[in-house]
């Protein structure tokens, strides 16, 4: 492996594994998506706890479990693609170099290539399968509310219910986020100067959506709104 190939897998490594402690590192930073919508995830669960009817958030949580059941069976027949690809070895490698764009390499370098694709992927598998049972402790949670008890123990049970709904999002938004490094990786198939911009260009373009989106300002209102309504 060349030192250019060493440095464009530095570059996805320290993006695909340092996006995500970067964005922690930036909750008030203007206000990031996924900080606000920890906030409005709070302010629903404090919503459902106080009325009587439930229904609505259950069918809710119900969606956003489907959701994540989509994704993560995608996301598997994907990897069963790509993972036949790699085993099928020297026809694989002799197949795909017949494409115009893609860089000839070693047999064992374009493994690693299609190798580091399929490690992109399972990671984001293990996240929805991740989201998907913590939105299941979630919908326990939920059954487990008091129908009748004073304001301030459902409040209570809204933040400790809160407390398992948003990691479990948070997981599902990984998971797709997942899908874009895998895109960025699958960049490396065209050489070290295209994963090198692939993973920057991933990486721009999720903080760009994160702090700077049409629905990061709309999430941000939608904040200020609920801290206002709780002070």
């Amino acid at each position: 492996m060349s030192p250019l190939e060493l440095a464009g897998l530095a570059v996805y490594l320290a993006c695909w594994l340092g996006y995500a402690p970067l964005l922690r590192r930036l909750p008030h930073a203007g206000g990031v998506i996924n900080a606000n919508l920890n906030v409005v995830r709070t302010g629903w669960m404090t919503r459902m706890a106080l009325r009587k009817d439930r229904f609505i958030d259950s069918a809710l949580l119900g969606h956003a479990i489907n959701s994540a059941s989509f994704f993560a069976s995608s996301n598997l027949i994907l990897i069963a693609a790509l993972t036949g690809a790699l085993v099928g070895g020297e026809r694989t490698w002799s197949t795909v170099h017949n494409l115009p764009l893609v860089e000839r390499t070693a047999p064992l370098l374009f493994e690693a290539k299609l190798a580091l694709i399929v490690v992109s992927m399972a990671r984001s598998l293990l996240d929805f399968i991740w989201s998907i049972r913590q939105l299941n402790y979630c919908l326990a949670a939920i059954g487990a509310l008091p129908l009748a008890a004073s304001e301030e123990t459902l409040r209570a049970y809204a933040a400790a219910t809160a407390s398992i709904l948003n990691p479990a999002l948070g997981s599902f938004s990984a998971g797709v986020r997942g899908y874009y490094f895998a895109l960025a990786a699958a960049g490396w198939l065209l050489g070290p100067i295209p994963l090198i911009i692939t993973s920057l260009g991933a990486t721009f373009l999720l903080a760009w959506r994160q702090l700077a989106s049409p629905s990061a300002h709309g999430l941000r209102q939608l904040r200020l709104l609920i801290d206002s309504e709780t002070m």
